[in-house]
């Protein structure tokens, strides 16, 4: 099976997307310009990219990453910790329901993607402000089932899990160690984020093991370059604007999911 990359359009309301900090203000041309490239990418990396439509009363909706879980055999559609991304959920759980059996996590429980990082058979999950115990709970118990076990994680000035740390390969983080407790990942080899540099470096890993990452943490691309990978770059400028990362904005289903 090719490999599918579910993404989403970006509203004219993004300009409004929820910010843990002070409002930035945000080029909506270049944002757009930012997400065809991204789109673009993954297309020439040989994904099969599925444009789901933007809904204006959800300014986050590009970031759909949050509201999908993707477990290998099964995915799992999420309920986000910010009540007003909830009615993003359906359309993305109804793409994802075509390609994998869906299972839903229910109230009380909140659990955002952007919290779920695999590594192996391990979910680490960060316990944040958008994921809660309950959240973590069911993921658990629906995790069970497709053979994987839950480590929480506690997360603190940033977002998500995957702000703090990212997936360079099976025995490799990018971390920010002020954000997460780096005894929690002490089987890994781990490569830390520049000081500065904690919220807009951010790397996507591929199926293939290429990785993507942003073009303003040059502080942090060298470090990673002298680990020996070269990512290549992309600029999200827009989206981190927003809190956002390169893993936010798709959910992707590998061959053999």
């Amino acid at each position: 099976m090719q490999p599918v990359a579910l993404v989403r359009d970006v509203p004219d309301s993004f300009v409004d997307a929820l910010v843990m900090g002070k409002r930035p203000t945000i080029d909506l041309a270049r944002a757009r310009r930012q997400h065809d490239v991204y789109r673009e990418l993954l297309a020439l990396r040989g994904y099969e990219v599925r444009v789901l439509p933007a809904d204006e009363r959800y300014p986050d909706c590009p970031f759909v990453e949050d509201v999908a879980v993707v477990l290998g055999p099964a995915a799992v559609a999420t309920r986000p910790g910010a009540s007003q991304r909830r009615g993003e959920v359906a359309m993305v759980a109804a793409a994802l329901a075509s390609l994998l059996p869906l299972r839903h996590i229910e109230a009380p429980g909140t659990l955002d993607g952007g919290d779920v990082l695999r590594l192996g058979g391990t979910l680490y999950v960060g316990r944040s402000s958008r994921t809660n115990d309950a959240g973590i709970a069911q993921l658990t118990r629906i995790a069970a089932n497709c053979g994987l076990a839950v480590t929480p994680v506690p997360v603190r000035g940033v977002l998500h899990l995957k702000s703090a740390v990212a997936h360079i390969d099976e025995e490799t983080l990018l971390l920010a160690p002020q954000c997460v407790d780096p005894r929690l990942f002490a089987e890994f080899r781990v490569i830390e984020k520049a000081g500065g540099e904690e919220h807009v470096a951010s790397v996507l890993r591929l199926g293939t093991g290429e990785l993507v990452m942003t073009s303003s943490a040059p502080r942090t691309l060298q470090r990673i370059r002298d680990h020996g990978w070269d990512p290549t770059l992309i600029d999200s400028s827009e989206f981190q604007a927003a809190d956002g990362g390169l893993t936010c904005l798709s959910v992707l289903v590998e061959r053999g999911s």
